[in-house]
């Protein structure tokens, strides 16, 4: 008996695992888009966005790694939040608190500093955008079987 409920304890870490995964991997190639879209169009078009243009520096570094690190927490709470329920309220509501809590503190950063809000309300977005990409991809790898969902049983 004890054997069983280890197999199937090991069995939902491994899976949480595989979700933390492909929910890095995805927000870490949203990461790459937008700082891409932030520095190539945005802050050379618009001049109040100028402060989204950023070099290749450890601050870049450091902001990649958090934005890993939070798409592998997101990949494995996804998998709880939505278990195998089809409601989208649950998704939408997953996706909103993690893409809030970031975003809301960088708003938050921005209107305590003493430069323009705009360029903070763009990474609030993208936070939110980030969340939304690496939901949509797990939603594919739980379709696909890559990921099994967690059963409410």
């Amino acid at each position: 008996m004890n054997e069983t409920l280890d197999s199937q304890l090991m069995a939902e870490r491994i899976e949480s695992l595989k979700g933390g995964i492909i929910g890095s991997l995805s927000v870490s190639f949203a990461f790459v888009l937008a700082s891409l879209l932030n520095t190539l169009v945005l802050a050379k078009y618009f001049q109040i966005l100028a402060s989204l243009q950023t070099d290749i520096n450890w601050h870049l570094w450091v902001s990649g790694a958090v934005a890993t690190f939070t798409g592998f927490l997101f990949g494995v709470t996804y998998r709880y939040i939505i278990r195998s329920d089809q409601n989208p309220q649950l998704k939408a509501g997953g996706v909103l608190a993690f893409g809030l809590v970031r975003g809301l503190t960088q708003i938050e950063f921005g209107w305590n500093s003493h430069s323009t809000i705009w360029s903070f309300v763009v990474l609030a977005f993208e936070s939110v955008l980030w969340f939304i990409i690496a939901a949509i991809a797990l939603d594919i790898a739980i379709k696909l079987g890559w990921v099994k969902p967690f059963s409410s049983k």
